[in-house]
């Protein structure tokens, strides 16, 4: 008896406050499935509603926790190790993986009424805020076990909600393959976490940093393989090359409110568990995931943009697959901060730079997707041709899918795409990465002839009638907050540095 009372206690209190934010996401996915099963039809476009408050509270309970550093799950006896923080870097990465999410939700209640019985709601709603949970969790994780399972939470309701739609076998083949590749990739991961855990005997991210760069000589080289391995499954999250391939057909089968939510939350999952894995658990490997990581922005940035400028502007769906090759240029700037951290002296500095531009092209691109969906709703194959005298059909849509395209391509008045450009390339130039800070800059300008083609099309003159575009309050509403949230950090790009932080963790 008196072993038994010497013994430890495993009971951990547990911070709610610190995890309110994915737990009140996941718990209002909860209560829109069960309500799904006993309201009447008419009724189920009020389960989207419930869930864009439910998005739009879990986002407000990010307020309560900026005045510090909160952790829960922590090692019985040390208060350091713990598997949940919510420290600054957290917080950054749930507001734009929340704030992603709301809009997304905003366009999917329009979405799902035009569809007209296509898309199961209370299904629909359930599996989109369960995404978003997950995806908040993750930037929270501090052991690879959590990293995990948030992933996978994050990402299995996504490959449902790629393939929803009832009846389309577009959509049923891009689930397939988002399903398989992903599949892969994770299973690629855990080979890699378990050769990690085999050398250092520990899943906390600070233990593996500090253990991992004293193995045993003849567990090298499994370390290696083990560190290897574990970034290339979080490089497909990335839609690094060459694990992008999956991205055009998913994009183009997906719902488009769906294609607009893998562009930000998806890569928002798959570069903060990038960051947390090279900067948090591997620094010692940095001559290891360093040269690799600048080796995949450099293809990645010019394989996206390459297979963006090839896009025919008369091919269907081709203005979602210059969004979806966009996005995997895009992907590639991202990657320039984080492959600079391995050769930095202030590594988190760097990082602050990738979580910057993430922001930014959260904003923007979701506004794009956003209008790419008001001209869907006239036009099904939603071509590049059919943006054609936009301006002569609906002025302020086309203004602002202007002004959103020229963002991404850091043009004035897109100010803050250019803000975030440059922060980017001064991370690849402060690193010594001289190479890299010019194959963005080639990129860059390859990426101005066809985000300038499509905006110059917004303005031509029309061909046929010129009917006008009935915009539905949710897309108004989307349109407007990631219009004036572009503007006001055009008129002031210094807070977006400010909100990201030049030390994350």
């Amino acid at each position: 008896m008196s072993q038994l009372a010497a013994a430890p206690s495993v009971v951990q209190s547990v911070d709610w406050l610190a995890i309110a934010p994915p737990t009140l996401a996941a718990v209002v996915g909860l209560v829109v499935l069960v309500a799904d099963l006993f309201l009447p039809e008419h009724r189920k476009p009020l389960l989207g509603w419930l869930s864009v408050a439910g998005l739009a509270a879990a986002t407000a309970l990010l307020l309560p926790l900026l005045d510090g550093d909160r952790s829960t799950f922590c090692l019985t006896g040390d208060t350091r190790v713990c598997s949940y923080t919510a420290d600054h870097f957290t917080l950054v990465i749930q507001f734009l993986v929340l704030g992603g999410a709301l809009l997304a939700a905003l366009l999917s209640v329009t979405a799902l009424k035009d569809e007209r019985g296509r898309l199961p709601e209370g299904e629909f709603w359930f599996l989109l805020l369960s995404s978003a949970a997950g995806a908040a969790l993750l930037p929270a994780s501090r052991d690879l076990a959590t990293l995990v399972v948030a992933l996978e939470v994050a990402s299995l309701p996504a490959f449902a909600l790629v393939g929803i739609r009832h009846g389309d076998r577009r959509s049923s083949e891009a689930a397939l393959k988002f399903f398989l590749s992903s599949v892969t990739a994770t299973a690629v991961s855990l080979l890699g976490i378990s050769f990690v855990y085999a050398t250092t005997g520990t899943l906390y991210l600070t233990q593996v940093a500090d253990r991992i760069q004293d193995v045993d000589g003849q567990l090298h080289t499994l370390a290696q393989t083990g560190v290897v391995l574990t970034l290339i499954g979080f490089a497909f999250k990335t839609a690094a090359v060459p694990f992008h391939f999956w991205v055009p057909d998913t994009y183009v089968g997906a719902p488009l409110p769906i294609a607009a939510y893998l562009s930000v939350v998806g890569k928002a999952v798959g570069f903060s568990g990038l960051i947390l894995v090279t900067v948090v658990a591997f620094p010692s490997y940095a001559d290891v995931w360093g040269p690799a990581l600048a080796a995949l922005a450099a293809l990645t940035m010019t394989v996206g943009n390459v297979g963006a400028l090839r896009q025919q502007a008369t091919r269907a769906y081709s203005a979602v697959r210059l969004l979806a090759w966009s996005s995997v240029g895009q992907a590639g700037y991202l990657l320039v901060p984080i492959a600079s951290a391995a050769y930095s002296d202030d590594p988190q500095h760097a990082v602050g730079s990738t979580v910057s531009y993430a922001l930014m092209y959260a904003a923007v691109n979701l506004g794009a997707f956003a209008v790419a969906a008001l001209v869907g709703r006239r036009h099904a194959t939603n071509r590049i041709t059919d943006y054609r005298g936009l301006y002569a059909k609906n002025p302020l849509a086309a203004l602002t899918l202007a002004f959103f395209l020229l963002c991404l391509a850091g043009l004035p008045p897109g100010i803050i795409g250019l803000f975030a450009k440059v922060t980017v390339f001064s991370a690849a130039v402060e690193a010594g990465l001289g190479w890299l800070a010019v194959t963005m800059a080639v990129n860059v300008v390859i990426a101005l002839y066809y985000y300038l083609q499509w905006t110059a099309l917004l303005f031509r003159a029309p061909e046929g009638a010129t009917g006008k575009h009935p915009v539905p309050a949710p897309l108004t509403a989307a349109i407007t907050l990631t219009a004036v949230l572009g503007i006001v950090l055009s008129g002031a790009p210094q807070l977006v540095l400010r909100f990201a932080g030049t030390t994350l963790f």
